[in-house]
């Protein structure tokens, strides 16, 4: 089982790598996992190429807040209406309870 990532209902995945798949929900959902904000930015890989583990390069976020904002970085897809979407910002709360929730789904 892998993870999709929807941003405003865009496959944020697929739109960068079509030949990417998502982690794992247990790995990149669980309580105080990879996408849970904190102070410090991190990078998070969210989906792998090929298998695991075994050195493909995926597709990889910097998640952080920014003045009470989640804040998703280091992107480079195609949006909507052809432009580049390179950053992304969610209110916290919902943005924890969709994760809780989606984690929930698949725990």
């Amino acid at each position: 089982m892998h993870t999709y990532l929807f941003v405003d209902g865009l496959d944020l995945i697929a739109r960068s790598d079509s030949g990417a798949v998502g982690l794992p929900p247990g790995e990149l959902l669980r309580p105080g996992g990879p996408l849970h904000p904190t102070d410090a930015v991190r990078d998070v890989d969210v989906a792998h190429r090929g298998h695991p583990g075994d050195g493909a390069p995926g597709l990889r976020v910097r998640v952080g807040l920014r003045g009470g904002t989640v804040v998703w970085s280091g992107l480079m897809c195609p949006g909507p209406g052809g432009g580049v979407i390179e950053e992304v910002r969610f209110e916290p709360g919902q943005y924890l309870g969709e994760i809780g929730r989606a984690y929930r789904l698949h725990a």
